[in-house]
């Protein structure tokens, strides 16, 4: 098999990974680094992005405490998103949370305890680590790298490209590593791609030159030609 059609089989992949992760409603329109034959794997590609902070969503692990007035103890368990966007509360059954905010969620979980607590008080937070969603979304990197696909963003928000390359298996013999594409879409989905010189950060002694991602950027590494 060619390296080539290696690729187009790769990316083609990851477009079916992200349609999985990400829902219908992100279809990826902000693909402009890739080019030639590959594009025409990635063009739909669907993209989680995120613009108003992180968000509930399939995969994702919530820790819910919830107490009532006068209570002496807090009930506090740990749940986990399911691929309908629920959770499902021993006393409150199944509630639909996909899309909300932390405070969103509280709202609605305190509103359903209230025909079983006086007063529900109730706090909710996002759980993290090895092999969790990452509820503060993905940046997908392509093309010349170990290990195409998403990669989490951390709750520090700190990702930079040589960190999210790094933990893509870094990039290959035959990368252009002198041209590395971020591609950015803003809410209007006015798309915007910036040009990352990973040589001029390392070799160079540059860091300050290394770029900040957010939630739903798309790093593309191309083959180098020569």
């Amino acid at each position: 098999m060619t390296h080539k059609l290696k690729s187009i089989l790769s990316l083609a992949a990851l477009a079916f990974i992200a349609f999985c992760v990400c829902g219908c409603e992100s279809i990826q329109k902000a693909l402009d680094g890739v080019e030639g034959s590959e594009k025409e794997s990635v063009d739909t590609a669907l993209l989680a992005t995120y613009f108003d902070g992180p968000k509930v969503r399939p995969g994702v692990a919530l820790a819910i405490s919830v107490t009532a007035v006068g209570a002496s103890s807090r009930d506090s368990r740990q749940y986990f998103v399911d691929a309908e966007g629920c959770i499902t509360m021993e006393l409150v059954g199944r509630i639909k949370c996909e899309g909300m905010t932390l405070i969103e969620l509280q709202q609605k979980v305190a509103e359903a305890y209230k025909e079983y607590y006086i007063e529900p008080s109730v706090t909710a937070t996002f759980l993290s680590g090895q092999g969790m969603v990452s509820p503060w979304g993905t940046v997908l990197v392509l093309g010349e790298v170990a290990r195409p696909g998403p990669v989490d963003v951390p709750s520090t928000m700190d990702l930079t490209v040589l960190r999210a390359l790094q933990l893509a298996g870094g990039v290959t013999s035959i990368a252009d590593k002198r041209n590395v594409k971020v591609t950015r879409c803003d809410k209007e989905g006015k798309r915007s791609t910036t040009i990352v010189d990973l040589v001029e950060i390392g070799s160079d002694g540059r860091p300050d030159k290394d770029m900040q991602l957010k939630a739903g950027d798309v790093v593309y590494v191309r083959m180098s030609w020569y």
